[in-house]
């Protein structure tokens, strides 16, 4: 079916209409983007920097945060835009650029997340084998099918999209260009669509949400049968950062995918929708710093090299 619509371009509704409450999500939201992109960029940085970070752990960590920076980067500055100038119009060929990064780097998420759970696995359940297990080229060809998984189902999604018609209503009652609001406003057959966005989404979840309960799970026993309290506490720490990331992710997530779009409230899913799209990315770095005493480290080394180059230009 050719696409027939007769617009080119969306209005985002947005996540509110009060004026009073314009500035103040301005504000709040823009503090988030700029707290994501400097902890993010600041993250890569540290593992770039410091030769000790330079393990499978944090190659896979570095990769999650330049994720996160493209994915709150999808659809923050459109936000911040919106309310800022009052201008919630995007074209329709941004709107598919908005889809497509967004769907994209949230599957390499979830798939970057259950590597790292393996990652963790492997460090802790077969610590003898863990050099030669995650070798740097296995590492890399783990994050080269994280990529290409995550494109190609964002292909897909984009592709059904922006072939149904768009005739009654270029409303999308959204922030950002999603799957769910934009087929609600189609006066094309879009069973195909819910179908595929079901089907594709329960097997991202269910794959990933399958690696690492199912990592975690030995994890969980490998630990039991350790006799050393140091070691447990150890081994609970190198894990507990990882396991509360993807907690708050694959929550949200299954809440507003996982459901059929009948079910959906719109004034929910945006709340949803603002955890998973701009919270998660900024609170990553968070909990990987607060609870990575090697982060840390890493973090005052930086800061003593800051410091002994000003001493010396000074």
């Amino acid at each position: 079916m050719e696409n027939i619509s007769e617009f080119t371009e969306f209005i985002l509704l947005g996540l509110t209409d009060a004026p009073e409450l314009q500035i103040p999500l301005s504000i709040f939201f823009t503090l988030i983007y700029l707290i994501t992109l400097v902890g993010n960029l600041g993250m890569i940085m540290l593992i770039v920097l410091d030769s000790r970070l330079h393990t499978p752990m944090y190659f896979f960590l570095s990769n999650l945060s330049l994720v996160d920076c493209v994915y709150a980067s999808a659809v923050a500055p459109k936000v911040m835009v919106g309310f800022l100038t009052g201008n919630k119009i995007i074209s329709y060929n941004a709107c598919a650029a908005q889809m497509f990064f967004f769907v994209a780097f949230g599957a390499i998420e979830s798939l970057i997340l259950a590597s790292m759970a393996y990652d963790r696995h492997a460090a802790v359940c077969k610590l003898l084998h863990y050099t030669t297990t995650m070798t740097s080229t296995t590492c890399a060809l783990i994050v080269t099918c994280c990529y290409m998984c995550g494109i190609l189902q964002s292909s897909i999604h984009v592709g059904l999209a922006f072939r149904l018609s768009f005739c009654h209503s270029n409303v999308i009652n959204h922030f950002f260009c999603d799957i769910p609001p934009l087929l609600n406003i189609s006066c094309s057959d879009t069973y195909t669509n819910e179908i595929t966005l079901l089907i594709l989404a329960t097997l991202d979840i269910a794959f990933t949400l399958v690696v690492i309960l199912n990592t975690y799970l030995l994890i969980f026993i490998t630990i039991l049968k350790m006799h050393s309290a140091e070691a447990q506490r150890k081994a609970f720490s190198t894990c507990s950062s990882h396991f509360i990331t993807v907690s708050i992710f694959f929550g949200s997530l299954m809440f507003m995918y996982l459901q059929p779009r009948t079910q959906h409230a719109m004034d929910t899913d945006k709340i949803a929708s603002v955890f998973y799209t701009m919270v998660i990315p900024m609170l990553n770095p968070v909990v990987y710093s607060l609870r990575n005493k090697d982060v840390k480290n890493a973090f005052w080394k930086v800061v003593r090299k800051i410091k002994s180059s000003l001493n010396l230009v000074n």
